[in-house]
């Protein structure tokens, strides 16, 4: 009889493989995630049939499962540093509703400019 542990949940990110500033960005979070913890599906070139979302929305925004629940913005990278141990306690203090508040409108900031970094990077 097959006596293997339970697997953990996991953490799924979806993420724009075509983009210079995602490549290097989740080229990062993979050397920080030795232990496998998150499945990163890039979504440039076909959507993902697992993935609730529709793709044009998933290139759009990031996008996080944690647990089941389908996640955007601050709130997927939260789950994305929850699953990377170094990067827990960020992960962990964005679970208080005004550090996620300031996060999210830091990442919409961020999405007015990322098409201008994306133009440098290319």
């Amino acid at each position: 009889m097959d006596m293997q542990a339970p697997s953990q949940p996991r953490t799924k990110v979806w993420f724009d493989g075509a983009c210079p500033l995602c490549i290097r960005e989740i080229g990062v979070m993979k050397r920080l995630d030795r232990q496998g913890a998150i499945d990163f599906v890039d979504v440039s070139a076909s959507a993902d049939p697992s993935c609730p979302i529709d793709q044009s929305e998933l290139l759009a925004r990031f996008h996080a499962e944690e647990n089941g629940r389908v996640l955007s913005g601050a709130e997927a990278f939260a789950a994305m540093w929850r699953a990377i141990p170094v990067l827990r306690p960020l992960g962990l203090i964005s679970r208080n509703r005004a550090v996620l508040a300031v996060l999210e409108r830091l990442y919409i900031l961020f999405l007015r400019v990322r098409p201008r970094l994306q133009k440098l990077l290319r």
